[in-house]
């Protein structure tokens, strides 16, 4: 059966019966009842105060009428107005009555109908009964007589009033539990009826199946008690538990809700010391019952400025109703919290969450989550902390807190704040206040010094405009980031709305006016009055008075004026601005010296007399820095927090709160606790780390400032409060003879910080309710014998165990065991299973031997385990095990497991021990070991710490799990939380497993397994720790310096002052003398000795030796032999450079590299040098010329050798000559070096080598690689498809400075391909690549055709070898012969011209060829009309060329003309194509 099949009054938290509804009607009733008795008292109220309002609106419009303010137009206006308004307050009034009455009318509908539904109901079921019995009359007529029919009625009715009375009826319902994880809960209720009905249990509406969880749940139903228990709760149980009991009569359910908390182990059931606030009570209690659940809870909370966090609880809310909740409240201390820009509130879907979007220093605070319901108040309180954001300047103090704005007027504020915590930065020297009207983001400066109260007075606002404020505050170091903006504030009059009246005219109308217009024909104002001295400071005074009465109509404005007492003249404060509050703030005062005041009034009409003088006013501060806080106190509270108490300084009534700072002990670096002042002299310190001792102090903060630093309280560690122990678990039966048993127990999970002092048991007999004393004095051992039983009798008993506060809670009763002799001859359970050393894969477990052991000694165990809800047992050996512990590995992580414990004798196996409490397969964050080390004084050792140990916490030693008892072997030393295993007489019998564990803690242990290789080591390093030597960081080693001295030198670890030493030279101890300088620096730990003169008779041992209190060492450096050869030879190298250097040397000697242009570099460095030094180059022993002479100053000298090639080689010499002495530096270019230089071009030129380039020739195709220098002797190779191209006649490789370069002779379709330049560098291959296909060769093969073609018809065309010159002068009468050469094949046409015309050949004109290629032209006796140009032109079919020759005739005793000399004829081409002469 599924709740969906239930009717809608069950479906709820509650069960809706009948009986429960007339509660809901009677409650309605009632309601109902008080509302119309409120209405009726309003009603009449406010009837009552209409007609006395009425009444005075009359007499105010009368009294207007008869002080003359309004005419009588006017007032009949005003009526008439009255008269609307009371009209339609009048319709409002009625609509407001029936919309009452509507409301009423509808809720007695309600209430009619439901009282019909009842009686409909009663009369169904009477219908029903009738229905039956007429049902059982005709079947009794139907079988026996008339009487037997009635007798059967009878009967029958009897029996269905007792069915219809039995069916299922809850008669003690389930109850709602609190549990924590892995804890078991058992939940029952009573329910009768008849037939018995059958109940079925639901979690959150769905069908429980124990089929479906195996072990996980147990239902059971006996004499009307109904229970299902839910073994080891987990985090997954909490939900709505329901139990329906159904028979045919009817159902009946009820349910309850199971919360399971999770325990954490940084947790502790200990309620945290709270702080004193008080929160205010609720003003509305929802009228719905709720049970309320806190399932996950916020806690303490640690941020930064600027950051967001979201407090969340998750809540289980039973019922859980969609449209009605319980009342969510969150509070920051005692303010109630509304939502803002900077906080948004969450309620629904089982959570409650505050979030922040940007966190301040104000947001800091102690806020409570309250839950309300008719059903109660629920409560959760943490911490938020908010830290300092980073400083804009480093140094700079943090933001100020907590701005806020008082007594704001038309154009006047006062802002406040508070100061920041300075604990580690500089003190604050003063504060900077901006504003920014609302809307806009410009920020504005107000004060131009630094203010150095916590209080300031803005002017010069603009009324009714809105204003945010800020505050930064400054130190030493810089400016702070700024405060949160404070809410916004109007500059408003708050006396304005003070002003205003409203006159009622008629009987629903009324106007709003001013007192200004009450004021009359008033034109000057009158004097302020009540002048006074509102607030005085040492920078300021301000002055507050009364508006002048009467003020007038206009708009008022004030000036102020002061006067130096004494001085009797008078200063305008404000000339340059009015003031329009009736309040100002005079700055600018003399400091000491005491000042009167007076304010006028003025407006557009005039200006007012004077007021009264104020008293002498001095500017000083009225308010001084607080005293220190009194005596600091501080209490433990929990593992990570304490609670700090302090004393109130004397005088604190302005006094906005106090910081408190923590140090850890020893260190002396303070940090703030808590960011914005708090108002309470009591404090909870979160965030600590546990086991840390720390000390506190505490400052009160006000206006002025922060006080002197109280005394620091003393010491403290921090633990968690002492409190009564939790309760013992685990009672075992583990003996019994009939008259007496022998009961077991664990001890409690939590000691409450201190040791357990013993235990209480008591006893009971089953079915018995009153429990009896077992020991009236507590018993210290976890076993006892209770004596005084009856046999054949069951017991159960209950444990409780004390402490030094008190004794804690008693157990859950025991089991019931049977007081029975116990006859068996296998042995009894083991006892007390407990876990150490629980990891990731592994644990380690302990349990204790069986009291029973049977008919003979235990000669083993047996361990088996599961895992949590599994009911399978595992073996974890199939042998048993002599000893009382085994680490059992090869478990999962993040399982849990369960255990137990067989102990067998030579008659078999015995009964199991208990099972224990599952254990989870995880290790514990933070998880140390213990480690092994040997001390100062050589003795070894095992160490463990534990930073969670407690007051009540004790180091146990054990080696093979046993407790050490040995204290002739063994010393535990246990300083705080580090414990020492010390080793006295460490041999072979101490190997072994070695375990501590560490007591009321969440079972912190470790093991370490001594083997006898660490063993050996523990003891090599003891044995050097009492046998010491001093440590060497180098052993003895030499150096030569450059005038070649010798220095031996050693260099140790550490030297005390006391430490001595020695120098022994071939077993002779040597001694500081000058031949032999020994020194020691102690500090550094170098000991060294140098030698002046080192020769051939220092050939030997050197050794020092060295004593340092205990310790000692010695080192030893053997030269004999070629050893020695090489430190003499190196000294001597040395002196000789040493002697070298003193005239002009090569500093570096002569070298070579080339530069970025591929030219050879020869450098050197000189040093030593001056203006007479003279510097050269040779080159094979003759003077290498430069162009210009080396510059010496400069230290280096440079010799460039351009395009390097073999005329290069030869002996380089570079000379230095003074009168101080000569140094002379060689370099030999040939040979390897020379090759070493093409390398090095020809890396400069591969980098710098171009790409391939096609250059078409008449003899093929030429492929180009330009580089700045080139030359044959560099490693160069061309690829053809990968492969080498040898040289031959078909492909030639060649070069010239600028460029390599293929050339392919007569291509053809086999050279098309890829190819590649390669020049080597000795190191890497510099390549360059073409491919020479497709288009491209098809390209270059055209152009080589045609250059071929181009090139043969150049050969074979006519041309004029030679002979003719371009200018011939000649005199008259002579004979001209000009003659020459010409060539072409086929032979040539030849054709002469004149002045591009052809000659006609006679006797004058003659021309000759002679084996067609000696050409000549005669022309005899030459007159002044030859003059001219004549022309040759030699052509065949390849084309041709002319030559022009000019001839000059000058007569017979003329002066020859002056023309240059004849050069050669410049020929002009005559193209193959051409068929005439060129021209």
């Amino acid at each position: 059966m599924s709740l969906v099949t239930l009717p809608f009054y069950q479906r709820r938290h509650k069960h809706f019966d009948q009986a429960y509804r007339h509660v809901q009607t009677r409650y309605l009733m009632n309601e109902y009842a008080a509302k119309l008795r409120s209405s009726s008292r309003s009603s009449s109220q406010q009837a009552l105060s209409e007609q006395t309002q009425a009444t005075s609106r009359q007499a105010a419009g009368q009294r207007l009428l008869a002080q003359g303010a309004v005419c009588r137009l006017c007032a009949k206006r005003l009526s008439s107005e009255q008269e609307e308004s009371e009209h339609e307050h009048e319709s409002k009034r009625r609509y407001e009555s029936q919309t009452a009455l509507y409301g009423e009318a509808k809720r007695e509908r309600f209430l009619r109908e439901l009282a019909g539904l009842e009686d409909g109901v009663a009369r169904a079921r009477a219908q029903a009964r009738a229905q039956l019995d007429r049902h059982a009359v005709q079947q009794a007529d139907r079988v026996d007589r008339q009487q037997a029919a009635e007798d059967a009625l009878t009967w029958e009715r009897r029996v269905f009033e007792e069915r219809m009375r039995r069916a299922p009826e809850i008669l003690v319902r389930l109850r709602s539990h609190t549990v924590w994880e892995r804890m078991s809960v058992t939940l029952c209720f009573t329910a009768q009826g008849f037939p018995t009905p059958v109940v079925q249990w639901y979690k959150d509406g769905v069908l429980i199946s124990q089929a479906a969880e195996p072990g996980k749940y147990r239902i059971e139903s006996k004499y009307g008690v109904h229970t299902l228990e839910i073994h080891r709760a987990d985090f997954d149980d909490t939900a709505t538990y329901s139990a329906v009991a159904t028979n045919v009569h009817g159902q009946a359910s009820t349910n309850a809700a199971v919360v399971v908390k999770r325990f954490r182990g940084e947790e502790e059931p200990i309620r945290s010391m709270g702080l004193p606030i008080g929160l205010p009570l609720p003003s509305v209690v929802p009228y719905t019952h709720f049970d309320v659940q806190f399932l996950e809870k916020f806690g303490v909370t640690f941020r930064r400025e600027g950051e967001t966090v979201t407090l969340k609880c998750t809540l289980l809310v039973t019922p859980d109703l969609k449209r009605v909740q319980p009342r969510v409240e969150w509070f920051r201390d005692d303010v109630l919290l509304r939502e803002s820009p900077w906080t948004r509130m969450f309620f629904g879907e089982g959570q409650a969450a505050l979030s922040f979007s940007q966190l301040s220093k104000d947001d800091e605070g102690l806020y409570t989550l309250r839950v309300l319901s008719r059903g109660g108040v629920r409560e959760h309180r943490a911490f938020l902390f908010v830290r300092d954001a980073d400083p804009l300047v480093t140094g700079a103090p943090g933001a100020p807190v907590d701005v806020r704005c008082h007594d704001a007027n038309r154009d006047y504020v006062i802002v406040t704040w508070k100061p920041p915590n300075t604990t580690s930065e500089g003190a604050v020297i003063g504060y900077f206040v901006d504003r920014c009207e609302v809307g806009t983001n410009n920020w504005v400066q107000c004060n131009d010094a630094p203010v150095k109260v916590c209080k300031y007075p803005v002017t010069g606002l603009l009324e009714g405009r809105s204003y945010e404020f800020r505050v930064r505050a400054i130190n030493s170091a810089g400016v702070s980031r700024p405060s949160r903006a404070s809410e916004a504030v109007a500059a408003l009059d708050p006396a304005d709305l003070q002003r205003l009246h409203a006159v009622r005219l008629g009987e629903d109308k009324e106007i709003v006016i001013s007192q200004d217009e009450l004021e009359g024909d008033v034109l000057i104002p009158g004097p302020p009055t009540n002048v006074h001295a509102s607030e005085v400071s040492r920078t300021y005074v301000v002055l507050s008075w009364e508006p002048p009465a009467p003020r007038g109509r206009e708009p008022l404005t004030y000036f102020i004026e002061k006067s130096m007492v004494g001085s009797g003249s008078w200063q305008r404060v404000n000339a340059q601005t009015a003031v329009r509050s009736p309040r100002y703030a005079v700055f600018d005062l003399a400091e000491g010296k005491p000042y009167v005041f007076r304010v006028l009034s003025a407006n557009k009409h005039g200006l007012s007399d004077p007021s009264e003088i104020t008293p002498p006013i001095q500017a000083q501060e009225t308010t001084v820095a607080p005293s220190a806080p009194g005596r600091v106190l501080v209490s433990r509270d929990t593992k990570t927090s304490v609670v700090v108490e302090w004393d109130r300084p004397k005088h604190h009534e302005d006094l906005l709160g106090y910081y408190v700072d923590c140090c850890v002990a020893g260190s002396n670096v303070w940090e703030p606790c808590n960011h914005k002042p708090i108002g309470y002299n009591r404090f909870v310190v979160h965030g600590l780390t546990t086991g840390e001792q720390y000390m506190f102090r505490v400052k009160a903060v006000n206006a002025v400032g922060t006080s002197e630093n109280s005394q620091e309280s003393d010491p403290i560690k921090v633990q968690a409060a002492l409190t009564v122990p939790s309760h013992p678990v685990g009672i075992t039966l583990l003996s019994c003879d009939g008259r007496s048993m022998t009961l077991g127990w664990k001890e409690p999970r939590f000691s409450g910080g201190t040791p357990v002092l013993g235990y209480f048991v008591d006893k009971r007999e089953a079915q018995h309710h009153s429990w009896h004393e077992v020991n009236a004095a507590p018993v210290r051992e976890r076993l006892l014998t209770v004596e005084g039983l009856t046999e054949g009798a069951s017991y159960e008993f209950k444990i409780a165990a004390s402490n030094l506060v008190g004794i804690g809670q008693p157990s859950d009763p025991s089991e019931h065991f049977l007081c029975e002799a116990w006859t068996a001859p296998e042995p009894g359970p083991t006892y007390d299973l407990t876990f150490c050393e629980v990891r990731d894969t592994s644990l380690v477990l302990l349990w204790k031997a069986p009291v029973y052991t049977g008919s003979g000694p235990v000669t083993g165990y047996f361990v088996d385990y599961r895992e949590e809800g599994s009911e399978e047992w595992t073996p974890v050996s199939e042998a048993p095990t002599a000893n009382r512990y085994l680490k059992v590995c090869e478990l999962q992580q993040g399982h849990s497991y369960v255990f137990r414990v067989r102990a067998a004798n030579a008659s078999g196996v015995g009964r199991p021990s208990e099972p224990s409490e599952p254990v989870l397969l995880e290790a514990r964050p933070g998880t140390k070991e213990v480690s092994a080390g040997v001390d100062e004084e050589g003795n070894i050792y095992l160490s463990f710490d534990c930073p969670e140990m407690t007051d009540a916490s004790r180091f146990t030693w054990c080696k093979a799990y046993e407790e050490l008892a040995d204290q002739d072997r063994f010393q535990v030393e246990t300083a705080g939380d580090h414990s020492k295993l010390i080793f006295k007489n460490p041999e072979k019998g101490d190997l072994g497993t070695y375990s501590v564990s560490v007591s009321d803690t969440d079972g912190v242990s470790s093991s370490f397994v001594l083997d006898e290789a660490e063993l050996d080591r523990l003891m090599a390093l003891s044995n050097e720790i009492k046998n010491p030597t001093v440590p060497l960081k180098s052993e003895l080693a030499y150096e030569v310096f450059e005038h070649g001295q010798v220095r031996f030198w050693l260099q140790a670890e550490q030297l005390s002052p006391d430490a001595s030493f020695r120098f022994v030279i071939n077993d002779r101890e040597v001694s500081d003398s000058p031949t032999h300088k020994i020194k020691c620096d102690k500090a550094t730990g170098v000991i060294e000795m140098v030698m002046d003169q080192f020769t051939a008779e220092n050939e030997g041992t050197y050794t020092v030796q060295i004593h340092d209190g205990k310790a000692k060492n010695q080192s030893s450096l053997v030269l004999i032999g070629d050893a020695f050869k090489a430190v003499l030879d190196e000294a001597e190298f040395q002196r000789k450079e040493f002697i070298r250097k003193q005239g002009p040397h090569f500093a570096e000697y002569l070298h070579w590299d080339v530069t970025e242009e591929c030219e050879v570099r020869l450098v050197c460095r000189v040093a030593n040098t001056k203006k007479e030094t003279v510097f050269r180059w040779l080159k094979d022993d003759a003077l290498y010329e430069t162009e210009s002479p080396p510059d010496l100053e400069r230290g280096v000298c440079e010799l460039l050798l351009p395009k390097l090639s073999k005329k290069d080689h030869g002996e380089y010499k570079a000379t230095l000559k003074d009168d101080r002495g000569q140094d002379v530096s060689t370099l030999e270019i040939a040979g390897k070096v020379y090759e070493d230089m093409i390398l090095a071009m020809s890396r400069v030129c591969g980098l710098s080598a171009s790409p391939l380039k096609i250059l078409c020739t008449p003899d093929g195709i030429r492929l180009q690689c330009f580089m700045k220098y080139f030359t044959e002797e560099m490693r160069v190779n061309w690829y053809h498809k990968d492969a080498k191209i040898a040289s031959s006649e078909h492909m030639r490789a060649g070069g010239s400075e600028e460029m390599a370069w293929l050339q392919i002779c007569e291509p053809t379709e086999k050279d098309k391909g890829k190819f590649t330049f390669e020049i080597s560098d000795g190191t890497d291959n510099h390549q360059r690549s073409l491919d020479l296909s497709g288009q491209a060769f098809d390209d270059a093969l055209a152009e080589f055709q045609q250059l071929k073609a181009a090139a043969f018809a150049e050969k074979n065309r006519g041309k004029v070898i030679g002979g003719l010159p371009d200018v011939v002068t000649i005199m008259e009468g002579k004979t001209l012969n000009l003659t020459c050469t010409v060539f072409g094949n086929p032979d040539p046409e030849v054709v002469w011209f004149k002045n591009d015309k052809d000659i006609e050949l006679s006797d004058h004109f003659s021309v000759k060829v002679e084996q067609a290629k000696h050409v000549s032209m005669s022309i005899k006796g030459v007159t002044a009309e030859d003059s001219g140009k004549y022309s040759i032109s030699v052509k065949n079919k390849y084309g041709g060329e002319k030559i022009d020759v000019t001839v000059s005739v000058y007569q017979h005793g003329e002066t020859i003309p002056d023309v240059p000399p004849p050069q050669q004829a410049t020929p002009k081409l005559i193209p193959a194509s051409a068929s005439g002469p060129a021209p």
